[in-house]
């Protein structure tokens, strides 16, 4: 058995609201704050980088689950690709910053869907090693430095914010939130819808293209016309897989947390699975810290009291590549 012992989130101070988004935008507020689900959202501040936010969470994390850092065997770091320095192991040294001298460390990337797959990777390790009884699944995400809100073509991007968040996974542990099952799907057909066309091996980075260091969606017609429905079928196929490994059924759920997406798309998602709104949490004043949205709602739904032993909660997650993820943990 592995268990979530230990949530820490870290939220820099600064926020965009939906006036600040529509005055850069030209996008009417109430359509960012109706349609686009954005009342405001976190942004960072000058010291707030990804791995360093990383770090803070797991602090807090490390004591809720009133675990010393030398007892972690191994750090899964989710800090984000775009980070304090390119091509970089950042797990190492968020490692080193909270004090895991004993754990090794190593990154894993799959864009918002990664926080899943870390807790199911954990979870792995702790069952397959008899060595390794402590992971610490920590990182930060601030793509939104990405994202142009002067380009219309990126609209549904204008959402990303920042912050950091962390778990600590334990084997056999008595309380908190036992790992379940998971379902994974993959379509590699989107690959390149959400791209940043400059600083790879394709296109160097050099004076005349800086300003392509940006996200960037080269055909929003058709990535919508390809990819709504298809992402509405694979949120509710992955639920149920995962929820069907789990021995629950989603209506069962007391608590969906799901990435934050544009309103009607959350309110969509959990009518295909019939779970009442009132059982997810839904991410308007925060914005979308990419895969952090997960161990955000966990929290928030934890410190609001929302959950009592015994319940199933979804972890519910999708990621440009493009990726969709379910996770159910049972609370103890």
């Amino acid at each position: 058995m592995s268990v979530i012992t230990g949530l820490g989130i870290y939220l820099p101070q600064p926020r965009h609201t939906a006036g600040d988004i529509a005055a850069a935008s030209g996008i009417p507020e109430a359509i960012v704050r109706d349609k686009l689900g954005i009342e405001e959202k976190v942004v960072p501040g000058a010291d707030d980088h990804p791995c360093g936010m990383g770090a803070r969470a797991a602090r807090d994390a490390l004591a809720q689950a009133q675990v010393d850092a030398m007892q972690v065997d191994q750090v899964i770091s989710i800090v984000e690709e775009h980070k304090e320095y390119p091509v970089w192991t950042a797990g190492i040294k968020l490692a080193h910053d909270v004090g895991a001298h004993r754990a090794y460390a190593y990154d894993v990337g799959q864009k918002c869907g990664t926080s899943v797959l870390a807790l199911k990777l954990a979870a792995d390790a702790l069952k397959a090693n008899d060595d390794t009884h402590c992971v610490l699944v920590a990182g930060g995400y601030r793509n939104s430095d990405l994202v142009s809100y002067q380009d219309p073509n990126a609209r549904f991007l204008y959402n990303l914010a920042a912050g950091g968040g962390a778990a600590v996974v334990q084997k056999k542990a008595a309380k908190g939130y036992e790992i379940l099952g998971s379902a994974f799907r993959t379509d590699g057909s989107f690959s390149l819808d959400v791209i940043v066309p400059a600083g790879g091996t394709k296109h160097p980075l050099h004076a005349g293209n800086l300003a392509e260091m940006r996200l960037q969606v080269p055909d929003p017609p058709g990535m919508k016309a390809r990819l709504e429905e298809k992402s509405l079928s694979n949120f509710t196929a992955v639920a149920h897989d995962a929820c069907a490994k789990s021995g629950v059924t989603p209506t069962q759920l007391a608590h969906v947390a799901v990435v934050h997406m544009k309103r009607s798309a959350h309110t969509e998602v959990l009518r295909r699975l019939g779970v009442l709104e009132s059982r997810s949490i839904y991410l308007s004043r925060y914005g979308h810290i990419g895969h952090i949205d997960l161990l955000l709602s966990l929290k928030l739904a934890e410190d609001e009291g929302r959950l009592r032993s015994g319940d199933a909660v979804l972890l519910l997650s999708a990621g440009v590549g493009y990726v969709w993820n379910a996770l159910c943990l049972r609370k103890h």
